[in-house]
Protein backbone atom coordinates (compact mmCIF):
# COMPACT_ATOMS: atom_id res chain seq x y z
CA UNK A 1 0.00 0.00 0.00
CA UNK A 2 0.87 3.34 -0.70
CA UNK A 3 -0.72 6.33 0.89
CA UNK A 4 -0.80 9.20 -2.25
CA UNK A 5 -2.13 13.13 0.00
CA UNK A 6 -3.67 15.13 -2.30
CA UNK A 7 -6.35 18.23 -1.89
CA UNK A 8 -9.51 17.32 -2.15
CA UNK A 9 -10.40 20.14 -5.92
CA UNK A 10 -11.94 18.42 -8.75
CA UNK A 11 -8.41 19.14 -10.52
CA UNK A 12 -6.41 17.46 -7.62
CA UNK A 13 -8.42 14.86 -7.29
CA UNK A 14 -7.97 14.07 -11.42
CA UNK A 15 -4.58 14.51 -11.32
CA UNK A 16 -4.59 12.00 -8.22
CA UNK A 17 -6.09 9.43 -10.33
CA UNK A 18 -4.12 9.52 -13.13
CA UNK A 19 -0.95 8.87 -10.71
CA UNK A 20 -2.63 6.35 -9.28
CA UNK A 21 -3.45 4.61 -12.11
CA UNK A 22 0.24 5.05 -13.33
CA UNK A 23 2.02 3.53 -10.32
CA UNK A 24 -0.71 0.95 -10.23
CA UNK A 25 0.01 -0.43 -13.77
CA UNK A 26 3.93 -0.04 -13.16
CA UNK A 27 3.74 -1.91 -9.70
CA UNK A 28 1.31 -4.89 -9.90
CA UNK A 29 -0.01 -5.49 -6.63
CA UNK A 30 0.26 -2.15 -5.06
CA UNK A 31 -2.57 -0.85 -3.82
CA UNK A 32 -2.20 3.31 -4.44
CA UNK A 33 -4.68 5.07 -1.30
CA UNK A 34 -5.83 8.54 -1.78
CA UNK A 35 -5.42 10.48 1.37
CA UNK A 36 -7.61 13.94 0.90
CA UNK A 37 -6.27 16.55 2.62
CA UNK A 38 -7.70 20.17 2.89
CA UNK A 39 -5.04 22.92 2.67
CA UNK A 40 -4.85 26.59 3.84
CA UNK A 41 -4.74 27.57 -0.08
CA UNK A 42 -8.34 25.48 -0.27
CA UNK A 43 -9.35 28.00 2.92
CA UNK A 44 -7.89 31.21 1.22
CA UNK A 45 -9.60 30.79 -2.22
CA UNK A 46 -12.59 31.68 -0.60
CA UNK A 47 -11.72 34.32 1.93
CA UNK A 48 -9.24 37.58 1.71
CA UNK A 49 -5.99 36.95 0.41
CA UNK A 50 -3.07 36.25 2.68
CA UNK A 51 -0.12 38.77 2.61
CA UNK A 52 2.17 36.50 1.26
CA UNK A 53 -0.52 35.55 -1.84
CA UNK A 54 -1.42 31.59 -2.39
CA UNK A 55 2.15 30.38 -3.06
CA UNK A 56 3.05 27.47 -0.75
CA UNK A 57 -0.44 27.21 1.37
CA UNK A 58 -1.75 24.68 -1.27
CA UNK A 59 1.18 22.33 -0.09
CA UNK A 60 1.63 23.12 3.26
CA UNK A 61 -0.58 20.73 4.76
CA UNK A 62 0.31 17.82 2.75
CA UNK A 63 4.29 18.18 3.69
CA UNK A 64 2.78 18.10 7.11
CA UNK A 65 1.50 15.19 6.54
CA UNK A 66 4.46 13.74 4.76
CA UNK A 67 6.76 14.38 7.88
CA UNK A 68 4.26 13.31 10.00
CA UNK A 69 3.83 9.87 8.14
CA UNK A 70 0.01 9.84 8.03
CA UNK A 71 0.87 10.42 4.11
CA UNK A 72 4.19 8.17 2.27
CA UNK A 73 3.85 10.89 -0.95
CA UNK A 74 1.88 13.77 -1.76
CA UNK A 75 0.63 15.24 -5.02
CA UNK A 76 1.40 18.84 -6.06
CA UNK A 77 0.39 21.12 -8.88
CA UNK A 78 4.10 21.78 -9.75
CA UNK A 79 3.66 25.49 -10.43
CA UNK A 80 2.37 25.39 -6.38
CA UNK A 81 5.49 24.30 -4.93
CA UNK A 82 7.49 27.05 -3.44
CA UNK A 83 10.69 27.28 -4.79
CA UNK A 84 12.43 25.41 -1.53
CA UNK A 85 11.06 22.20 -0.10
CA UNK A 86 10.11 21.59 3.56
CA UNK A 87 13.43 19.53 5.29
CA UNK A 88 13.98 16.31 4.71
CA UNK A 89 11.31 16.66 1.74
CA UNK A 90 12.51 15.92 -2.13
CA UNK A 91 10.39 15.36 -5.32
CA UNK A 92 10.51 11.52 -5.72
CA UNK A 93 9.29 11.83 -9.53
CA UNK A 94 8.23 14.13 -12.06
CA UNK A 95 5.52 12.22 -14.49
CA UNK A 96 4.82 13.37 -18.09
CA UNK A 97 3.78 16.64 -18.71
CA UNK A 98 0.64 18.02 -19.93
CA UNK A 99 1.20 20.93 -22.37
CA UNK A 100 2.34 24.17 -20.61
CA UNK A 101 0.70 26.59 -22.55
CA UNK A 102 -2.35 29.41 -21.45
CA UNK A 103 -5.90 29.56 -23.32
CA UNK A 104 -7.63 32.88 -23.67
CA UNK A 105 -11.63 31.70 -23.31
CA UNK A 106 -13.20 34.61 -24.89
CA UNK A 107 -15.53 35.04 -27.95
CA UNK A 108 -13.94 35.95 -31.09
CA UNK A 109 -11.43 33.81 -33.25
CA UNK A 110 -8.86 37.00 -32.93
CA UNK A 111 -6.83 36.13 -29.47
CA UNK A 112 -6.11 38.89 -27.67
CA UNK A 113 -5.80 41.17 -30.62
CA UNK A 114 -9.51 40.51 -31.29
CA UNK A 115 -11.01 41.24 -27.84
CA UNK A 116 -12.81 44.35 -27.69
CA UNK A 117 -10.83 48.08 -25.98
CA UNK A 118 -10.84 47.43 -22.46
CA UNK A 119 -12.26 44.14 -22.39
CA UNK A 120 -12.72 42.70 -18.69
CA UNK A 121 -10.30 39.62 -18.47
CA UNK A 122 -10.10 37.62 -15.42
CA UNK A 123 -6.94 36.40 -13.61
CA UNK A 124 -5.31 35.32 -10.52
CA UNK A 125 -1.84 35.40 -11.88
CA UNK A 126 0.04 38.50 -11.73
CA UNK A 127 2.56 36.71 -14.14
CA UNK A 128 -0.91 36.87 -16.45
CA UNK A 129 -1.85 40.36 -15.65
CA UNK A 130 1.73 41.42 -16.60
CA UNK A 131 1.97 40.02 -19.79
CA UNK A 132 -1.87 40.63 -21.15
CA UNK A 133 -1.10 44.73 -20.34
CA UNK A 134 2.37 44.39 -22.07
CA UNK A 135 0.48 43.47 -25.39
CA UNK A 136 -2.79 45.32 -24.55
CA UNK A 137 -2.92 48.33 -22.54
CA UNK A 138 -6.38 48.69 -23.33
CA UNK A 139 -7.17 45.87 -20.99
CA UNK A 140 -9.28 45.64 -17.86
CA UNK A 141 -7.84 42.72 -16.11
CA UNK A 142 -9.57 41.81 -13.04
CA UNK A 143 -8.53 39.76 -9.89
CA UNK A 144 -10.70 36.02 -10.17
CA UNK A 145 -9.83 33.49 -7.72
CA UNK A 146 -11.68 29.79 -7.58
CA UNK A 147 -11.62 26.65 -9.10
CA UNK A 148 -11.67 26.07 -12.79
CA UNK A 149 -16.23 25.21 -12.96
CA UNK A 150 -16.56 28.52 -10.62
CA UNK A 151 -13.89 31.10 -13.41
CA UNK A 152 -15.78 29.35 -15.91
CA UNK A 153 -19.30 29.94 -14.82
CA UNK A 154 -18.62 33.66 -13.93
CA UNK A 155 -17.79 34.26 -17.61
CA UNK A 156 -21.05 32.74 -19.04
CA UNK A 157 -22.58 34.89 -17.19
CA UNK A 158 -21.08 37.63 -18.58
CA UNK A 159 -18.95 39.61 -15.70
CA UNK A 160 -16.00 38.82 -17.75
CA UNK A 161 -15.27 38.83 -21.64
CA UNK A 162 -12.17 36.48 -21.68
CA UNK A 163 -10.13 34.54 -18.95
CA UNK A 164 -7.00 32.85 -19.37
CA UNK A 165 -6.16 29.31 -17.73
CA UNK A 166 -3.68 26.59 -17.88
CA UNK A 167 -4.62 24.18 -20.67
CA UNK A 168 -3.26 21.31 -18.80
CA UNK A 169 -6.26 21.80 -15.83
CA UNK A 170 -8.66 21.75 -18.54
CA UNK A 171 -7.41 18.95 -20.07
CA UNK A 172 -7.13 16.77 -16.81
CA UNK A 173 -10.74 17.55 -16.26
CA UNK A 174 -12.12 16.45 -19.82
CA UNK A 175 -12.97 20.30 -20.32
CA UNK A 176 -13.49 21.10 -24.20
CA UNK A 177 -14.27 24.69 -24.49
CA UNK A 178 -14.91 25.35 -27.52
CA UNK A 179 -13.72 29.00 -27.37
CA UNK A 180 -10.42 28.61 -25.76
CA UNK A 181 -7.70 29.77 -27.89
CA UNK A 182 -3.68 28.62 -27.29
CA UNK A 183 -1.60 31.18 -26.30
CA UNK A 184 2.19 29.64 -27.50
CA UNK A 185 4.84 29.71 -24.92
CA UNK A 186 6.33 32.01 -27.05
CA UNK A 187 4.14 34.29 -27.07
CA UNK A 188 2.86 33.87 -23.56
CA UNK A 189 5.71 32.32 -21.19
CA UNK A 190 4.10 30.16 -18.98
CA UNK A 191 5.16 29.89 -15.17
CA UNK A 192 7.38 27.19 -13.62
CA UNK A 193 6.64 23.82 -13.43
CA UNK A 194 3.05 24.66 -15.83
CA UNK A 195 1.27 21.38 -17.24
CA UNK A 196 3.98 19.31 -14.32
CA UNK A 197 3.38 17.13 -11.59
CA UNK A 198 5.29 16.82 -8.38
CA UNK A 199 5.43 13.65 -6.41
CA UNK A 200 7.08 14.70 -3.09
CA UNK A 201 8.03 12.27 0.05
CA UNK A 202 10.67 11.52 2.40
CA UNK A 203 14.40 11.77 1.36
CA UNK A 204 15.06 8.93 3.37
CA UNK A 205 11.78 6.70 2.97
CA UNK A 206 13.96 4.40 0.13
CA UNK A 207 10.89 2.24 -0.46
CA UNK A 208 8.69 5.36 -1.80
CA UNK A 209 11.12 6.82 -3.63
CA UNK A 210 12.12 3.93 -5.55
CA UNK A 211 8.08 3.49 -6.54
CA UNK A 212 7.38 6.93 -7.40
CA UNK A 213 10.92 6.74 -9.81
CA UNK A 214 9.14 4.32 -11.88
CA UNK A 215 7.08 6.30 -13.23
CA UNK A 216 8.97 9.57 -13.80
CA UNK A 217 9.44 10.87 -17.42
CA UNK A 218 13.19 11.82 -17.87
CA UNK A 219 12.51 15.11 -20.38
CA UNK A 220 9.46 16.34 -17.85
CA UNK A 221 11.92 16.08 -15.21
CA UNK A 222 14.99 17.95 -16.80
CA UNK A 223 12.86 20.59 -17.93
CA UNK A 224 11.65 21.37 -14.71
CA UNK A 225 14.74 21.15 -13.43
CA UNK A 226 16.03 23.66 -15.50
CA UNK A 227 12.69 26.22 -14.37
CA UNK A 228 12.86 25.51 -10.48
CA UNK A 229 16.77 26.26 -10.11
CA UNK A 230 15.91 29.87 -12.64
CA UNK A 231 13.08 30.56 -9.55
CA UNK A 232 15.44 29.43 -6.61
CA UNK A 233 18.47 31.80 -8.23
CA UNK A 234 15.89 34.75 -8.84
CA UNK A 235 14.10 33.85 -5.65
CA UNK A 236 10.59 34.90 -6.54
CA UNK A 237 7.57 34.08 -5.24
CA UNK A 238 3.99 34.19 -6.43
CA UNK A 239 3.73 38.05 -6.08
CA UNK A 240 6.37 38.44 -8.39
CA UNK A 241 5.86 38.22 -12.53
CA UNK A 242 8.14 35.20 -13.06
CA UNK A 243 8.18 33.09 -15.71
CA UNK A 244 10.46 30.20 -17.38
CA UNK A 245 9.47 27.65 -19.84
CA UNK A 246 12.16 24.59 -20.73
CA UNK A 247 12.10 22.04 -23.55
CA UNK A 248 14.44 19.13 -24.54
CA UNK A 249 14.91 17.92 -27.63
CA UNK A 250 17.63 14.71 -27.41
CA UNK A 251 20.74 15.63 -25.68
CA UNK A 252 20.23 19.73 -25.65
CA UNK A 253 17.67 21.47 -23.03
CA UNK A 254 16.43 25.61 -24.14
CA UNK A 255 15.48 27.52 -21.12
CA UNK A 256 13.40 31.00 -21.78
CA UNK A 257 12.85 33.10 -18.94
CA UNK A 258 11.23 36.69 -17.95
CA UNK A 259 11.13 39.13 -15.01
CA UNK A 260 8.74 42.34 -15.27
CA UNK A 261 7.20 44.70 -13.11
CA UNK A 262 3.25 44.21 -12.51
CA UNK A 263 1.89 45.97 -15.40
CA UNK A 264 4.45 44.61 -18.24
CA UNK A 265 6.16 48.00 -18.80
CA UNK A 266 9.55 47.06 -17.66
CA UNK A 267 10.49 43.58 -19.27
CA UNK A 268 13.63 41.67 -19.16
CA UNK A 269 13.58 38.00 -21.36
CA UNK A 270 16.33 35.86 -22.28
CA UNK A 271 16.89 32.53 -23.36
CA UNK A 272 19.83 29.99 -23.47
CA UNK A 273 20.83 26.44 -24.64
CA UNK A 274 22.75 23.97 -22.86
CA UNK A 275 23.39 20.02 -22.75
CA UNK A 276 20.45 18.07 -20.71
CA UNK A 277 22.56 16.69 -18.39
CA UNK A 278 23.26 20.53 -17.45
CA UNK A 279 19.74 21.82 -16.69
CA UNK A 280 20.30 23.17 -13.08
CA UNK A 281 23.11 24.79 -14.07
CA UNK A 282 21.45 26.42 -17.01
CA UNK A 283 18.84 27.90 -15.20
CA UNK A 284 21.26 29.53 -12.69
CA UNK A 285 23.07 30.88 -15.40
CA UNK A 286 19.56 32.13 -17.15
CA UNK A 287 19.08 33.97 -13.78
CA UNK A 288 22.17 35.46 -13.46
CA UNK A 289 22.10 37.03 -16.55
CA UNK A 290 18.73 38.83 -16.22
CA UNK A 291 20.08 39.78 -12.58
CA UNK A 292 22.76 41.42 -14.38
CA UNK A 293 20.37 43.19 -16.35
CA UNK A 294 18.41 44.59 -13.66
CA UNK A 295 16.10 41.88 -12.52
CA UNK A 296 16.12 42.32 -8.98
CA UNK A 297 14.85 45.81 -9.04
CA UNK A 298 12.65 44.71 -11.22
CA UNK A 299 11.44 41.98 -8.83
CA UNK A 300 11.88 43.74 -5.73
CA UNK A 301 9.62 46.52 -6.91
CA UNK A 302 7.05 44.33 -8.21
CA UNK A 303 6.64 42.15 -4.71
CA UNK A 304 6.83 45.82 -2.37
CA UNK A 305 3.85 47.12 -5.21
CA UNK A 306 1.58 43.92 -4.90
CA UNK A 307 1.69 44.04 -1.00
CA UNK A 308 1.04 47.70 -0.92
CA UNK A 309 -2.16 47.06 -3.18
CA UNK A 310 -3.66 44.24 -2.43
Amino acid sequence: MLRLGTRGSALARAQAELVRRALEGRHPGLGVELVIIRTSGDRAERGPLPPTGLKGLFVKEIEEALIAGTADAGIHSMKDLPARLAPGLVIGAVPARAPAHDVLIGSGDGGLGGLRSGARIGTGSVRRRAQLLARRRDLEVTPLRGNVDTRLRRWREGDFDALVLAAAGLARLGIVEPAARPLSTEEFIPPVGQGALALECRADDVRTRELLAAIEDPAAATAVAAERAFLVALGGDCNTPLAAHATVAGAEITLRGMVTDLDGRRWLEDGRSAPAAEAEALGATLAEQLLAAGAREILDTASRTWRLGR
